[in-house]
């Protein structure tokens, strides 16, 4: 049984409490509990994130997008038990139980079949210039600049493999031979690190003409290697395949603030004012996974970037889906966000 007092929280508590919990319970589940630790409801990722859509604000009480008919099991149960409740009922984590319908403890899958292995292959795109970056990307490739005592990219590819991956592509472009010195084969995390080269810059997709076809069979994750984040991508995998998409983007939520009133017209007569309005958008998180049948539309040594081959699969009528990220998540494209992550990085990982 994993340790779980973490992850209880009140129900009048705010959805941004639930998102902390989630974020550093490492349960992937908040229970949401009255002062008796009864059981009231659970909030998980996919609650987290349907909310996010609806655009529901984080200030809203948790007791407005909790589950309030959680699947719960007895106490004391049996492994196997607990494994049916999780297949029959397709979730991942089950509060245990007493008769008093207290809160006892957390079952989690994850728990109950550590070790698993995925087979999906992972995709780390580490060609750019890294120009906005300079001088440090003088003479080192973004990928390697050390975030904390580490590169970014060997950050990457330790939290795909705590999350059970372990067959590895890397694109590269400049400074390569840094790269594959120092990464190698990847066998000193006892994994497979294959590389693919891009002789002239293919932008943000044509990469993916350059991998071996018959090596891709499942969906494959697909990944800026600039990207600091401490998202469960067993998570998002499993996301992707239960929802109906030949592709998932990752999306995070930006909010831009106008900071004037803003006035809307019809001719010369004003029709309404509001004053420093807030816009919120998804933006294109960086972060990907493909089915197989997506590589099939990148030629070898074709440009394409990643937006218009997506665009490609819905004008084809094919479904694209979105992700949306609310755990850590930094774009390390300029100065002020590499100096932030040496604070942040710290804090996020372990092990």
């Amino acid at each position: 049984m994993t340790s779980w007092d973490s992850v209880l929280i009140a129900p009048e508590l705010p959805l941004q409490a639930a998102i902390s919990v989630l974020d550093r319970g490492g349960l992937q589940i908040a229970v949401v509990v009255d002062e008796q630790r009864r059981i009231l409801g659970t909030v998980t990722d996919g609650d987290v994130r349907r909310a996010l859509i609806r655009q529901i604000g984080l200030d809203a009480p948790i007791s407005e997008v909790m589950a309030k008919q959680p699947r719960t099991a007895p106490a004391g149960s049996a492994k196997e038990r607990v494994l049916q409740l999780m297949e029959r009922h397709q979730i991942s984590q089950i509060p245990m139980v007493d008769a008093d319908n207290r809160v006892v403890g957390i079952e989690t899958l994850h728990g109950l079949l550590h070790g698993k292995r995925r087979d999906n292959a992972v995709f780390l795109m580490a060609g750019g210039f890294g120009t906005r970056l300079q001088p440090l990307t003088d003479n080192c490739p973004k990928p390697l600049l050390n975030v904390g005592d580490k590169p970014i990219l060997e950050i990457i590819i330790e939290n795909f493999v705590r999350a059970g991956f372990y067959r590895f592509f890397i694109s590269t472009h400049y400074l390569p031979e840094m790269i594959r010195d120092h990464i190698g084969d990847g066998s000193r995390w006892g994994i497979d690190v294959q590389y693919v080269h891009e002789d002239e810059p293919l932008g943000t997709g044509g990469a993916l003409g350059l991998l071996p076809r018959d090596a891709i069979r499942e969906p494959m994750f697909m990944m800026n290697g600039d990207l600091l984040t401490n998202l469960d991508f067993n998570k998002l995998l499993d996301f992707h395949d239960s929802h109906d998409g030949v592709a998932t983007m990752c999306v995070r939520e930006h909010e831009h603030r106008v900071p004037y009133g803003v006035i809307q017209g019809d001719g010369q007569r004003i029709i309404s004012m509001v004053e420093k309005p807030a816009y919120r958008y998804f933006i294109n998180a960086g972060i990907y996974v493909l089915s197989p049948s997506v590589l099939a539309g990148v030629t070898r040594g074709h440009r394409i970037d990643m937006p218009t081959l997506l665009q490609q699969q819905m004008a084809q009528g094919l479904p694209v889906n979105m992700f949306p990220v609310h755990e850590y998540w930094l774009d390390i494209g300029r100065m002020e966000d590499f100096q932030r992550a040496q604070y942040d990085v710290a804090g996020l990982f372990h092990g």
